[in-house]
């Protein structure tokens, strides 16, 4: 959906670690947004075959972030592009200056007026441009506009993808008001369910026992995250789908009834973390007399 309004600019300083990863400060308002300009530049890579174009790769490069402002302060001019305040107040810029990146957010107003909200994660701006006029027989308002560069950030997310932006629109399906309410409060961080790697490392055995006499199954396992719940199922067929849930059956051991008489019966678990879960291999438990 269409915007037409732009209002609620923070940045927020960024602290690197050694290791690059970066730490943001709680935001501050930069100043009252008259529009924000964004292009982006992608690393495109095409492999050929069979005279056609079989692969397409395209990734994020960096952008550019044009903001007009109605007015920069000296602080936000210092956080933002390395100019210094000096004791009588007054902002000095130099050839050397080099602001530090920082993060920007603001919103967009929608025509159904509700908003569309804004995290670039990295952005390293330059000088910022200055427009003036004399005064002639009409007023034009001068407004200041700085550009900077968008560039992803190195801390990864749980995936080990490094974003460069979030938005989101606060009347989407599923938005929680939470996300909304505090989105200036603090730089957004992604929020994504951590896949989890379940790895059997002892599948339960094949076994021949007595009437009257358990088996004694068993399965060793690890997961990447989280506690392993074990639910042990019996079969009427070699498979591990579609069997019946055995009450109680929730230990990585498992003894089969003694009331099995002569025949071949079969058992699996299904391991769980979560919504995440595998099933061992079917054991065969043989029967005799």
């Amino acid at each position: 959906m269409a915007t037409i309004g732009l209002d609620n600019l923070y940045y927020s300083k960024i602290t690197e670690d050694i290791d690059g990863t970066e730490t943001y400060a709680a935001p501050v308002k930069l100043a009252k947004a008259i529009n924000a300009d964004i292009s982006i530049e992608l690393a495109e890579a095409i492999l050929y075959a069979d005279d056609g174009a079989a692969v397409v790769v395209k990734e994020f490069k960096n952008g550019t972030l044009s903001l007009g402002i109605d007015d920069l302060g000296s602080t936000a001019a210092g956080d933002l592009t390395g100019a210094k305040i000096d004791d009588n107040k007054v902002l000095i810029s130099t050839s050397e200056d080099g602001g530090t990146p920082v993060a920007i957010g603001f919103r967009a107003k929608k025509a159904n007026g509700k908003y569309r909200y804004f995290w670039l994660y990295k952005v390293k701006f330059g000088i910022p441009a200055t427009n003036l006029q004399t005064k002639g027989d009409s007023i034009t308002f001068q407004t200041p506009t700085i550009e900077g560069t968008v560039m992803r950030r190195n801390k990864a997310d749980v995936n080990g993808n490094h974003p460069w932006k979030s938005e989101v629109n606060e009347d989407d399906t599923g938005v929680v008001a939470a996300t909304i309410s505090g989105w200036f409060a603090e730089v957004y961080e992604p929020v994504f369910e951590e896949e989890v790697v379940i790895t059997i490392t002892v599948q339960p055995q094949d076994d021949t026992v007595s009437e009257g006499v358990g088996a004694e199954l068993s399965v060793t396992a690890t997961a990447s995250s989280g506690t392993l719940s074990y639910q042990w199922y019996s079969n009427d067929a070699s498979s591990n789908e579609n069997g019946t849930l055995i009450d109680g059956a929730t230990s990585s051991t498992y003894t089969t009834p003694t009331t099995e008489t002569t025949g071949i019966y079969y058992y699996y678990c299904v391991l769980s973390v979560g919504s995440e879960s595998v099933a061992t291999n079917v054991a065969t438990i043989t029967v005799s007399e």
